[in-house]
């Protein structure tokens, strides 16, 4: 099954051997939109390249989520053109050429309230969660 939405697109794909959400992993409920709020929350750490953002949300997840570069890509051009990021190409510490990707001062006010936003919406769904038939 494939389900395309809107922009900050997620594409779910599920297979009984492989389940990915845009190359993350489908056990872990993405909401549309939060592609963006994970690579703007990586970036927030420091700035990086693209692999690195990959890993970084790979490893703060605790493993949950493996963003594919393609998806990332795409989030991170919406990103730029949206002002929210900025990049540059700089030597990487194995000595490649990269582009390194940062926050910029919209970026960061925009990661604050998508930060607030997801706390209400997942305090929202928990709450439904949790009702009963009574309610």
């Amino acid at each position: 099954m494939v389900t395309a939405m809107a922009s900050g697109a997620l594409l779910l794909t599920v297979r009984r051997s492989a389940r990915t959400i845009s190359g993350m992993a489908a056990d872990s409920a993405v909401v549309q939109g939060t592609l963006d709020l994970m690579v703007l929350k990586a970036l927030s750490l420091e700035p990086t390249h693209g692999w690195g953002i990959g890993e970084r949300i790979h490893r703060m997840s605790g493993e949950a989520f493996r963003v594919n570069a393609g998806s990332l890509y795409v989030a991170l051009d919406r990103l730029q053109a949206r002002g929210l990021v900025t990049s540059a190409w700089a030597v990487t510490e194995n000595n490649r050429r990269a582009r390194y990707y940062r926050l910029t001062r919209a970026g960061e006010k925009r990661l604050v309230r998508e930060q607030e936003q997801w706390r209400r919406v997942s305090a929202g769904i928990e709450m439904l969660l949790r009702a009963s038939a009574a309610t």
